[in-house]
């Protein structure tokens, strides 16, 4: 028993040491080996190795820049703090654009063949209210700066100022509010000495096709009130409008949202024209109803008297 624990000790001792010389020894570092103690029952004593160099004492090279690198960072934090800063201050801007621009549009729709000049007196003051007061604070935010990357933040509210714009502007003159026209208003609000904030063409186009079906709405209801002819001329000029996008989204690049725009205008066409058609088709029955003519008129049927 006793040869055989020897034996034991013997290959574990020679082991160590073959493993130890294999070991690549570093130039300036020393391996430090504590002196075995004894073991109570005889077996090989356990061997700890720690790794002592000369250059622990130093700093490591790193150490000398990581001041600049925290300053950079602390930089790019504070950068991206405000940025975000912004970015909710631009989504606020933009809901109250939002709500007040629809306010615009509800009053638009009150209009009537009695108050017309009212309403759209009343429509186009609140309209400027939304300029000055909401608009100016995105130009505020906007001006100087690479407005395109907080795009997403302030997109909706300009696409509901830009269809309650474009209203006003059909119901009063008959024709489509420019997008220069827009950005040309947006100049008087910026300061001079940094870059304006213009509005893009997406987000013109975006309000547009939303422009349809509040269009759709105010031909319905100036049907219901008689009014046929204006029916007509809401019901060509979107024609019109859809028809030229037809041509010019294939050709955008990010236009997966004006697809979902545009099938959306095609509805509201397909509504105003039946609702036109209905009427011009059966004028006999809605005409009087409505109250435009105390008899029948059949000239949509491309006669001036009909046998009755």
């Amino acid at each position: 028993m006793v040869l055989v624990r020897g034996c034991h000790r013997f290959a574990h001792l020679r082991l160590s040491s073959l493993l130890s010389m294999a070991a690549p020894q570093q130039p300036g570092k020393t391996l430090l080996r504590p002196n075995p103690s004894p073991s109570p029952s005889g077996s090989a004593p356990k061997r700890h190795r720690a790794m002592a160099t000369d250059a622990a004492a130093a700093d490591p090279p790193a150490s000398k820049g990581c001041p600049a690198m925290k300053a950079e960072f602390a930089k790019h934090a504070e950068y991206l703090n405000a940025l975000n800063d912004k970015r909710e201050r631009l989504v606020k801007a933009s809901r109250d654009v939002t709500m007040n621009s629809k306010k615009v549009i509800f009053q638009v729709h009150r209009i009537s063949k009695v108050n017309k000049d009212e309403v759209l007196s009343k429509a186009e003051n609140d309209l400027a209210a939304v300029v000055n007061q909401y608009i100016a604070k995105l130009v505020k935010e906007l001006q100087g700066t690479d407005f395109w990357k907080l795009r997403r933040a302030y997109t909706f509210g300009v696409q509901e100022y830009v269809e309650a714009a474009t209203l006003c502007r059909f119901c009063k003159t008959g024709t489509l509010l420019s997008l220069a026209e827009i950005n040309d208003s947006l100049l008087a609000l910026s300061d001079q000495s940094v870059e304006p904030l213009q509005l893009n063409v997406l987000d013109y186009l975006l309000g547009v096709a939303d422009l349809s079906g509040e269009l759709m709405r105010l031909a319905i209801g100036r049907i219901s009130d008689g009014e046929v002819e204006y029916a007509k001329t809401i019901c060509a000029f979107v024609r019109d409008i859809y028809r030229e996008l037809t041509l010019v989204v294939p050709l955008m690049d990010d236009n997966s949202e004006m697809k979902k725009k545009m099938e959306v205008m095609l509805q509201s066409v397909v509504k105003i024209e039946n609702a036109c058609f209905s009427v011009h088709v059966r004028g006999s029955e809605y005409i009087p109803l409505l109250g435009s003519s105390a008899d029948p008129d059949y000239s949509f049927f491309g006669a001036s008297d009909f046998d009755q």
